[in-house]
């Protein structure tokens, strides 16, 4: 009955914390985008004391429920584990096996050297959270949207809208291979030894071990009716479980259950370990049934506590192509990246980024996509081939969990400036067709580029742009807009520190 109860739980936190990634309506993020903030390295990137705590004293008093019942990554590899038990046909397959702590404590103490060192891409590659948002995000996202456009297809065939097309494209090359390789890691892994990564790698899973070897409610073994048949051992994912010597080791038991669903003898149950052992001189009888109650009154109630404190369109590209033919617009060279308002600079992203991926997933004009530069993989960076990040949207701040993106208003993004525009010369389709444009200005929502004439001295010369840097807050309305290809005759270069005009 426990592992059923968690095993349900679980799987309905994995799949709505999957749909975040998945969902580019952002409907799923109205109701339960509080499913990212709940994840821990998030959690303290973002000073959410609040969150931090609660997991903490969670973990204290049901053990790593986290990482069996929270984190995503935790719950995906334990379907490919269960997924290898189908198909190998064997039910016990895991044994004992020390644990490695000096690896898990370089591997954290690495991790905590390289986050106060600002190398951001290291941390975002062993975080767990994120390391899943980016499998979701590159792997699982582009075969949502396609049974989205197979839906959407058919519905028009019979004059219905309810489904809309959505553009399928790679966003980073360099992202989407690391994506593959943690993808075919995990998948190795659990296949084989169920739960080698959080016990040996992940660095929230040696943080929060390091509490759980204290936690109050555990798996508990009865000695007096343990016949060291070893079922508990080669059921447990975690290989914590020295069934020979009567051991569990805590700090690396996620609380998944499965021994005590495995134990024929009824031998090992989920208990409070003060009342435990305060009975262990009592003679016992057989309290099979008793001891089954309590446990899942145990575990119902952390569990219960946890659920109480957690529930603390996209719209179609038009180009305006003007006068020119319409291919594919080419990135320009940026000396500095743009991030997304809210950001505040380079430095507030580069501190707090887990490069998860989730503000890419919701972004409904295909403006955000992961850097592919070394120094700040796998972080947002805006570009605008594809659309412009429109002054009334401001998912991207409403969905990050880490503190990367700060919450804004519709009325404060209209007045952060992210960058400013920059006129070529050399591409600007006046000059080089001789043909009337202004596309620039006509689409600039601040009003920051003013048409003038070309020759001062010739009322009849065309119009050619110039650029208000001061009123310019970088939304890239004008590069996105401006029909000259490959290369835009404007562009937007990013700014370190963002500011109010």
């Amino acid at each position: 009955m426990l592992r059923k109860f968690r095993t349900a739980l679980a799987i309905v936190l994995f799949t709505l914390t999957t749909l975040l990634f998945l969902d580019f309506t952002g409907t799923v993020h109205g109701w339960f985008g509080w499913l990212a903030r709940i994840q821990f390295l998030p959690a303290v990137l973002a000073l959410n004391v609040g969150v931090i705590l609660f997991m903490l004293l969670l973990t204290f008093i049901c053990g790593r429920v986290y990482c069996s019942v929270i984190c995503p990554l935790g719950i995906f590899q334990d379907i490919i584990s269960w997924m290898s038990g189908k198909r190998k046909k064997k039910q016990f397959r895991f044994s004992y096996s020390p644990a490695k702590f000096w690896l898990r404590y370089a591997v954290l103490a690495l991790f905590v050297v390289m986050a106060f060192g600002g190398i951001s891409s290291f941390v975002a590659l062993l975080a767990p959270y994120s390391a899943y948002g980016r499998i979701a995000q590159n792997l699982f996202a582009p075969m949502y949207d396609l049974g989205n456009n197979i839906l959407a297809y058919l519905a028009e065939r019979v004059d219905s809208y309810a489904f809309y097309q959505k553009e399928i494209w790679l966003k980073s090359l360099p992202v989407f291979l690391i994506a593959m390789a943690t993808f075919a890691v995990l998948v190795v892994l659990a296949w084989k030894n169920g739960r080698t990564y959080c016990n040996t790698i992940c660095p929230v899973g040696t943080v929060l071990s390091l509490v759980a070897k204290y936690s109050m409610f555990r798996p508990v073994i009865d000695t007096s009716k343990c016949n060291s048949c070893t079922l508990c051992s080669r059921q447990c994912k975690a290989a914590c479980i020295d069934s020979k010597n009567h051991k569990i080791d805590y700090s690396r038991c996620v609380v998944c259950l499965d021994c005590v669903d495995a134990c024929k003898h009824h031998a090992i149950h989920y208990a409070n370990r003060f009342k435990t052992s305060a009975m262990a001189n009592e003679e016992t009888g057989p309290k099979t049934t008793n001891d089954a109650n309590s446990s899942r009154r145990n575990f119902l109630a952390g569990t219960g506590m946890f659920l109480g404190a957690s529930i603390l369109k996209a719209q179609e590209k038009k180009v305006d192509g003007g006068y020119a033919t319409i291919v594919d617009k080419k990135v320009p060279e940026r000396m500095t990246p743009i991030v997304p308002p809210g950001a505040l600079g380079l430095a507030n992203m580069a501190t707090h980024c887990t490069g998860c991926q989730l503000c890419v997933s919701v972004c409904p004009n295909d403006v955000l996509r992961p850097s592919s530069r070394l120094k700040t993989l796998m972080q947002p960076e805006s570009s605008y081939e594809r659309g412009y990040c429109r002054p009334e949207c401001t998912k991207c701040s409403e969905v990050c969990p880490a503190g990367a993106i700060l919450k804004i208003t519709k009325a404060e993004k209209s007045s952060i400036q992210v960058g400013h525009a920059v006129w070529v010369k050399e591409n600007c389709v006046p000059l080089t067709d001789g043909k009337e444009c202004g596309n620039c200005e006509r689409h600039c929502p601040t009003h920051a580029i003013t048409m003038v004439l070309s020759d001062p001295d010739n009322p009849e010369s065309l119009k050619i742009p110039v650029v208000n840097e001061e009123r310019c807050i970088g939304c890239g309305a004008c590069e996105n807009l401006c029909p000259a290809r490959p290369f835009s005759a404007i562009y937007v270069e990013g700014h370190e520190r963002h500011k109010y005009i």
